[in-house]
């Protein structure tokens, strides 16, 4: 999914720290972006924000819905391009069609991962099927590290089986979790999971010591660690505890994401749909998207083309101010 903010801020994320190993349940707020328009979608972001810009390599979280399409006209995101990056898509209702410049023709749908690595550039488009009637889901962004951000672009699907543990139905879309490896690895160490609660559960996760983790709630009343957890809230555990307790605490299913990872412990520069280390660099790879692209000087240059009726999204203007570092 494209950063469609009309002036999105310049971020230089830095990872986490000794300082952050307390144990306590941080709670990050979501803040609404619209996607477009008026009447367009919008999406609670939750990463990256100035309390937090990375949990492990996740650095982007866009959930959204129940959307109705009806009234918002669903997902339409012409081709835009990304360096740097993984982007995670999964879907709890809904189907969305991608399309890619390395030729890719994948639905999203739930229950399913689709896995789009952009290395050193690519570009995609995303439009929510015409038979979709409520969107509902997740996009997710990984930071590569530095020894393979400049990979060839490529992209993958995989239908994830899921896995029942102690009444809790666990999908796991990336990494290991609870003995069971997922088909999706990533560049770092890194877990992915959606967990279904009935009403009533109480699951311990043995975690990685190494993996500083965020629970995302997408629906119900969660308890993390003890700590309550709301609805579209994330709730950020620091490295250092080899267990995660997770409870429902209310009398209906209760649906979380957990992501996690080790840090990824190197600085990136996060702008409008690229990461990159320095802000000149960023500044490069939006001059080259709009002069290859947008004009047209090289359709097959870094980004290639995506295979979408319409035009391409224009970068937004670079901000006049480098921003300081944030964690």
């Amino acid at each position: 999914m494209s950063n469609l903010e009309r002036d999105p801020a310049e971020i230089v994320c830095t990872g986490s720290t000794l300082e952050d190993t307390a144990a306590a349940v941080v709670i990050l707020q979501p803040r609404d972006v619209p996607l477009g328009g008026p009447r367009a979608m919008s999406v609670r972001r939750t990463l990256p924000q100035r309390e937090r810009s990375l949990i492990g390599a996740w650095c982007f979280v866009d959930h959204y819905g129940p959307d109705d399409v009806s009234v918002t006209g669903g997902m339409v995101v012409p081709p835009h391009p990304h360096t740097g990056l993984q982007t995670a898509s999964w879907l709890f209702a809904g189907e969305v069609e991608h399309r890619d410049s390395v030729g890719s023709l994948a639905l999203v749908r739930p229950g399913e991962l689709n896995l789009m690595t952009a290395g050193g550039g690519i570009s995609h488009s995303e439009v929510s099927t015409p038979t979709t009637t409520a969107l509902h889901g997740v996009q997710l962004w990984i930071a590569l590290p530095d020894s393979t951000r400049h990979q060839h672009p490529h992209f993958e699907n995989h239908v994830i089986t899921p896995t029942l543990v102690d009444d809790v139905t666990l999908h796991i879309f990336m990494g290991e979790l609870a003995g069971h490896r997922a088909a999706a690895a990533g560049d770092t160490p890194l877990v992915g999971a959606q967990l279904d609660l009935p009403a009533g559960a109480l699951i311990d996760l043995a975690v990685q010591a190494t993996f500083e983790h965020g629970v995302l709630v997408d629906t119900g009343a969660v308890q993390v660690a003890g700590a309550p957890v709301q609805r579209n809230e994330l709730g950020f555990v620091a490295a250092g505890p080899t267990g995660i307790r997770l409870e429902n605490t209310g009398d209906g299913a209760a649906r979380v994401l957990l992501l996690g990872g080790e840090p990824l412990g190197e600085q990136i520069v996060m702008w409008w749909n690229f990461i990159g280390r320095t802000h000149d660099e960023v500044a490069a790879f939006r001059a080259q998207w709009q002069a290859e692209v947008i004009k047209g000087t090289d359709p097959a240059g870094r980004f290639g083309q995506v295979a979408y009726t319409g035009a391409a999204l224009p970068a937004p203007a670079l901000p006049n101010v480098r921003l300081k570092p944030r964690r």
